[in-house]
């Protein structure tokens, strides 16, 4: 009953939120449309819109996606990138995308999850151990990438992910040094929509609040909120590390983009052009995963060397105590919503 509240809660939010977004399909004509009347030389327009900086793992897989593919293409695509939340934000991209008018997305996994719950399974605690893990347990042939490629509320939401960019691993950033559980106690906390995350923070007798990325400085700056776990390079990026006092590296989640395309714009498109968009992505995920520890370590560097923000290692037994309060607790909670065979398996390869 505890997990069915929290889940109405959030998905009764996340609703309202949608429900004030102003439905563009009918404007879309333009955008995600030949620009040009049949024939070979109709040229195709890919809105591409995400949340972050260009600067950041997810800005640059982007920028390399658009580069890829306006060459591969030789000028039948044209990607059109908006940055920064600058057309879209976390409430509206998700719709728009539905609707068309944006045809890509690239959000956190946890943003998909009002529509597809199963992947939560990205935002599950202590998850991966390191990055050279996310290949191998999030591979489209895994059970958790069975659950993100071949999703079949994705599909009916004309949905169609393409690819899995990683951002990072997360950190919890707080005004109070943060090394056990017991420290967050009663501390409010930033988090992106997913029950997964809810349950985390208050496993940790935290208060979860949800909010867009883009207000999550505002937050900190007014008090509104204590504190938020992020990766390096979205706190730097987003000077979130200015008005905080501590950031504890616990590395005890992960953030992993998951680019989209509406569904009935790719079929749209020419057999051979929807190819070039899959190789694209491929492609620019290979380099996103190259580039992400680089720009997340050149990240932490800059918060360093910034000077306000000290930074809190936790020693081993630190992080495998606060480790234990959500595995195995958290993950089984979720067992009937994630599946309860990956679950086991998951649990079955940690040991």
């Amino acid at each position: 009953m505890q997990q069915h509240t929290r889940k109405s809660r959030l998905i009764g939010a996340t609703a309202i939120a949608l429900g004030a977004v102003l439905v563009l399909g009918s404007c879309s004509s333009a955008r995600g449309s030949a620009a040009s009347g049949g024939g070979d030389g109709e040229v195709y327009t890919i809105g591409f819109s995400h949340v972050t900086t260009t600067n950041t793992p997810k800005g640059a897989a982007a920028e390399k996606f658009k580069e890829i593919l306006e060459a591969s293409s030789d000028g039948r695509i044209e990607v059109e990138i908006y940055p920064n939340s600058s057309l879209y934000g976390d409430k509206d991209e998700l719709q728009a995308l539905q609707s068309n008018s944006i045809q890509m997305i690239a959000p956190a996994s946890a943003k998909f999850t009002t529509i597809a719950p199963q992947l939560q399974l990205l935002d599950l605690p202590f998850l991966f151990e390191d990055s050279e893990d996310i290949a191998e347990i999030a591979s489209r042939d895994s059970v958790v990438g069975e659950a993100i490629f071949e999703n079949e509320d994705l599909r009916a939401a004309k949905i169609k992910p393409l690819g899995l960019w990683d951002n990072g691993f997360k950190q919890m950033g707080a005004n109070v040094p943060i090394r056990s559980a017991a420290d967050m106690a009663g501390l409010s906390f930033r988090i992106q929509p997913a029950d997964v995350l809810v349950s985390q923070f208050e496993t940790w007798n935290a208060i979860p609040s949800i909010l867009a990325f883009a207000e999550v400085y505002s937050a900190l700056e007014q008090g509104v909120i204590n504190g938020q776990e992020n990766t390096w390079s979205n706190m730097e990026t987003q000077s979130m590390h200015t008005v905080q006092d501590y950031i504890t590296e616990s590395n005890h989640g992960y953030i992993g983009y998951i680019p989209a395309i509406n569904s009935d714009f790719f079929e749209s498109l020419p057999t051979d052009l929807q190819q070039l968009v899959l190789d694209a992505v491929d492609e620019a995920s290979t380099y996103n995963r190259e580039i992400a520890a680089e720009v997340n370590e050149e990240a932490k560097q800059a918060i360093i060397a910034e000077g306000s923000t000290e930074i809190i290692q936790l020693t081993d037994d630190e992080r495998d105590a606060l480790m234990a309060t959500v595995i195995p607790s958290v993950w089984e909670e979720y067992s009937e919503v994630l599946g309860p065979d990956i679950i086991a398996e998951l649990l079955a390869n940690r040991n």
